[in-house]
């Protein structure tokens, strides 16, 4: 799971119809590491950067040594908004959280890429290599904080249809789209730790999934909580990009446009006294659930995602497990947050 916890909030800068920043917030200089994609370059200023203090039980819940939240939603206030406008860099940024705790990932700012990961013995810059579906507004905004008829920070995609081993899931298709209301529709989140379906779609895409298990002579054992799918370790393969299960695609505006999710994303390893199983990291999100697909944290890990605020699209990669065996994001020794040098030095003219 990622290092650093990101949560969408909502902050919209003050006009005269919306409210002005929390009392708590102050402002003073931010400095990052700046980057050409592949190698570490000086640090570079971001001047009158907000930042807002809060209470530490809003962390409770998150990972173990998480200090702090990032904003990396469509607000004003949000990081990526804040780096663009003040070195007037492009309204881009790049996320891959890292799979294992010892592993750096990285979020990239300001910047279209190059994006190079590494191995043992090569590196591949994974800009090339992004598939693109449109970023969809959702008029209705759902964050603690929401103001009269402003739209949400979140970022949601058209998610079409689920398949599992190119078999589609059997989902009411208003499901998958955003009503006037706010409510359906597909959003991505790093708050959700796993994937959440509405209750049809989590029933149908398990049965799936079972049947489809079945044909690698994988047979469902006792579940472990809050997963409705686990299988015994000891019968699952490993590959490189994870345990040997079917694979998941979720389709987008066409059938070639699709997000294939590995084992790797797709399973969770429990092992504990009284289980040892991998279970489906899917979890059942409700039957009046807000939005019907919530792709949560793990199903991002070791993914590279490129927002892309400029275009309106989201790029994604899929596995980068599959690239090679080894890949990580190049001379970064800690996840934290690297903006383009170029914009840094033309900044400063």
């Amino acid at each position: 799971m990622p290092l650093s916890v990101l949560r969408s909030t909502h902050s919209p800068a003050p006009t005269a119809t919306t409210r002005p920043p929390p009392p708590n917030a102050i402002i003073d200089s931010l400095a990052l590491p700046t980057t050409d994609g592949s190698t570490e370059g000086q640090l570079g200023p971001v001047p009158d950067f907000v930042f807002s203090c809060s209470r530490t039980f809003l962390l409770q819940g998150l990972a173990n040594g998480v200090t702090g939240l990032a904003a990396m939603g469509r607000s004003n206030y949000s990081l990526p908004a804040q780096v663009s406008a003040a070195l007037s860099s492009p309204r881009y940024f790049a996320l891959c959280l890292s799979g294992t705790p010892s592993d750096p990932g990285v979020v990239f700012l300001g910047t279209s890429g190059p994006y190079y990961f590494k191995s043992l013995t090569s590196k591949i810059d994974l800009s090339k290599s992004l598939i693109y579906t449109p970023l969809i507004l959702n008029p209705v905004g759902s964050t603690v904080i929401t103001y009269y008829l402003q739209p949400s920070d979140e970022y949601f995609i058209g998610l079409t249809s689920v398949q599992v081993n190119g078999k589609a899931v059997q989902i009411n298709g208003s499901l998958l789209t955003v009503d006037e209301n706010g409510f359906g529709g597909t959003k991505i989140s790093t708050v959700n730790p796993y994937t959440m379906l509405e209750t049809s779609i989590f029933k149908a895409f398990t049965q799936l999934f079972v049947s489809e298990s079945s044909g690698l002579n994988l047979t469902v054992t006792k579940a472990v909580e809050p997963f409705g799918v686990c299988y015994p370790a000891a019968d699952v393969f490993s590959t490189r990009v994870g345990p040997a299960v079917p694979t998941v695609d979720l389709v987008m505006q066409s059938n070639d446009v699709f997000w294939r999710i590995f084992g790797s994303n797709s399973m969770v390893r429990i092992s504990r006294d009284d289980a040892d199983v991998w279970c489906l990291g899917f979890v059942d999100g409700g039957p009046n659930a807000t939005t019907s697909v919530v792709i949560g944290g793990h199903q991002m890990e070791d993914n590279l995602l490129q927002f892309d605020l400029e275009s309106k699209r989201l790029g994604f990669s899929s596995s980068i497990l599959a690239q090679g065996t080894d890949f990580k994001p190049m001379l970064f020794p800690n996840f934290y947050y690297a903006f383009d040098s170029h914009a840094f030095k033309n900044n400063k003219k």
